[in-house]
């Protein structure tokens, strides 16, 4: 039976999505490296000794039918500039989100995050025919908080004591989650203002989500 999302490559002028392979462990290694990214308390990014165990972990949700895993790939430089996801895949009801995502910092404060998510909110709304794409992320993660809603996503609450924090300076604490999404009737305008963003080449602060 074919998957719901099933592996695809999503090619744009900023950002390439291919489908993740255990062979784009080093490239995500070197990555992640940059900046260092595994230290903010806020976000769940592997660790370089990590990256192995995170891209298994993903594949296997992928063989279970909740995750499609991308690695991102700068057009530039030919390198690998992070991760994302479509992930908790509700096919009954065609709803996706899109998380799990960081990006090296050296292309942080570029189009490509906002391409990235222009593609895979394209390919959900307009081949998937999603009634719904969500996005969540901590409540201080603020950097990801603003880079979602400059999408045109809006907040639909917030999960108090969502989550139990893992990272070590934060661990024990709970995490509250804030959810965002964007609804099938909001795709076209959404989809004006991201190409409007693109045209204008804008800058952003990309974090994870």
């Amino acid at each position: 039976m074919t998957a719901f999302a099933s592996p695809v490559t999503l090619t744009g002028a900023h950002v390439r999505l291919e489908p993740l392979r255990a062979e784009h462990h080093d490239a995500l290694v070197q990555a992640v490296r940059d900046g260092q990214l595994w230290q903010l308390w806020y976000t769940a990014i592997p660790t370089p000794e990590g990256m192995a165990a995170e891209i298994e972990r993903r594949l296997d949700l992928q063989a279970k039918g909740s995750m499609c895993p991308f690695v991102v790939i700068d057009p530039v430089t030919h390198q690998a500039a992070g991760m994302t996801t479509y992930m908790n895949i509700d096919a009954a009801n065609r709803r996706v989100e899109i998380g799990s995502t960081w990006y090296r910092q050296s292309v942080q404060r570029t189009p490509l995050n906002t391409e990235a998510k222009r593609l895979l909110l394209a390919h959900a709304f307009e081949q998937l025919n999603c009634i719904a794409v969500e996005f969540r992320t901590h409540f201080f993660n603020q950097q990801s908080r603003r880079a979602i809603e400059r999408l045109g996503a809006k907040l639909d609450g917030i999960l108090r004591s969502h989550q139990i924090n893992p990272h070590p300076l934060g661990a024990g604490a709970l995490r509250d989650t804030c959810v965002y999404s964007i609804i099938a009737s909001e795709w076209p305008n959404v989809r004006t203002h991201l190409d409007f963003q693109l045209s204008r080449n804008r800058t952003e602060e990309p974090r994870s989500c």
